[in-house]
């Protein structure tokens, strides 16, 4: 006899992938067969990708794979304990002092994902009677982690600097105030407002954490990110950064003072409870650290490709929000809509992402559009013909007349 199961019960009223489906419309989970790189083969066919964070093109660049493997030849494929215990190589040591000096801090330790930093930190940071204060357009490991503090958490309008003043004068002087931000928003590509939010930290005793993890590698000298275009590294307590986009590896960073991340260290339960990162992940994205530092063409080429599409899209009569970056979201503001041209993108060689609810509103829904150093201007206007023809069939663009 089989028993009630109300988790089961539960589970199988969710059926929005279902419906989904049932249109024939599902646009994930689509298996790669090759390598991350600006084509890639899916179910034996070649399609151009314009939906991966590799924005230096690294993924499959030879010194960063032959990191990978001398790195598994010496220590072997993981390390069977956390950082804390028996997880600790040298090649860990080096790559936090790399990062470190690079960001212009005192200490960094990298975590096993990016998503980890962000809940870790957040999460440990603060106490009982501090705040975390949080962009509304966070990402959700930024979001995760202030749930799991028992700080008090005050959101504010996305880069809305009169709403943040607000809730800063919601909070007790003599408490910590953490500000925690995206520097590049993972979505919609604009740019975290820096230089007020310093301005404000400084006039309302409150500290600063940034997630550079879109913008690591895309802004800044060498890449530094958007504290270094700001010019407020200094300004800025916490630095985060991820290996999974520029660096071309698996993990994350955070780097600050040395009582910071001496307390991190011992406190962050994701980083003391979590087995350590790989050697091969740890050696590739030290590999790309030196690649990034070493090779500023590539940053260069990015940026000639991604001026050259923000005034192509907008000509088009694409709504591209306040991008400004790599990132480029055609706003498309109905899901089924959007779901329908990443399927048309696709039949016609390239692959974008969709952004649909509940990850934003329905009213908001958008393709992710993304660059890499690595792709060519041909590509890219291959890209930009297909994408104005399968956003006419749909009556998406809104051209200006002059």
């Amino acid at each position: 006899m089989i028993m009630n199961n109300l988790l089961v019960e539960k589970m199988s009223r969710y059926d929005a992938p279902q419906k989904v489906k049932a249109l024939g419309l599902y646009p994930y989970f689509r298996v790669i067969e090759s390598d991350q790189d600006t084509e890639v083969t899916i179910n034996g066919k070649k399609v151009l990708m314009f939906g991966s964070n590799a924005y230096l093109g690294l993924t499959n660049h030879p010194k960063v794979k032959e990191a990978a493997i001398a790195a598994t030849q010496k220590y072997g494929t993981g390390m069977a304990g956390s950082r804390f215990l028996n997880g600790t190589l040298d090649i860990h040591l080096k790559l936090e002092r790399k990062l470190a000096d690079f960001v212009e801090k005192e200490d960094a330790i990298i975590y096993p994902t990016g998503f980890q930093v962000n809940a870790g930190v957040v999460s440990c940071l603060t106490g009982r009677e501090d705040y975390i204060l949080w962009d509304e357009l966070d990402h959700a490991s930024i979001i995760d982690g202030h749930r799991l503090s028992f700080s008090q958490k005050l959101k504010f309008k996305h880069n809305d600097m009169d709403s943040l003043e607000k809730q800063l004068q919601k909070c007790d002087l003599e408490k910590i105030k953490l500000i925690v931000v995206d520097g590049v928003f993972s979505m919609e590509g604009d740019l975290a407002n820096l230089p007020e939010i310093v301005r404000l930290s400084k006039k309302y005793q409150a500290n600063i954490m940034v997630d550079e993890a879109h913008s690591l590698g895309v802004l800044g000298r060498q890449g530094r990110g958007v504290c270094d275009h700001f010019n407020v590294l200094p300004d800025v307590d916490l630095v985060m950064g991820t290996f999974s986009k520029s660096l071309a590896s698996i993990g994350g960073f955070i780097a600050s003072s040395e009582v910071v991340i001496n307390f991190l260290r011992h406190n962050s339960r994701t980083y003391t409870f979590s087995a350590s990162s790989t050697p091969a992940a740890t050696a590739a994205a030290s590999a790309a650290l030196d690649i990034m530092i070493n090779e500023p063409e590539r940053i260069e080429h990015l940026w000639k490709l991604t001026d050259y599409a923000l005034k192509g899209f907008r000509e088009m009569g694409c709504e591209i929000g306040h991008t400004s970056t790599p990132i480029i979201p055609l706003f498309i503001r109905d899901d089924e809509k959007t779901y329908r041209v990443t399927l048309d993108l696709f039949k016609e060689g390239i692959f974008v992402n969709p952004v649909v609810s509940p990850g934003v509103a329905p009213s908001d829904s958008l393709i992710r559009f993304s660059l890499m150093a690595t792709h060519t201007f041909e590509q890219l206007d291959f890209a930009m013909e297909k994408i104005e023809k399968c956003m006419q069939k749909i009556d998406a663009l809104h051209k200006v007349l002059v």
